[in-house]
């Protein structure tokens, strides 16, 4: 099987969303509400991280195949 580089803003994305799931899921097994002026911002805020870092990842991978040893 061939490797393939990490995409890192889909692992944050998708981890971002699981986390959002079970907290709702969780809220909802207790009888909770959970307040959603806190939980937009915070998700757009993670998204916004993750594709930084998924940015800088790929400049970083970049700027590392062009070099020649």
């Amino acid at each position: 099987m061939r490797k393939h580089p990490l995409d890192l803003f889909s692992l944050i994305a998708g981890g971002l969303f699981t986390t959002i799931a079970v907290v709702y899921l969780v809220a909802a097994l207790n009888d909770q509400t959970v307040n959603g002026r806190i939980v937009i911002p915070v998700t757009f805020i993670g998204l916004g991280l993750g594709g930084l870092a998924g940015a800088v990842a790929a400049v970083t991978r970049r700027g590392r195949t062009d070099r020649e040893p």
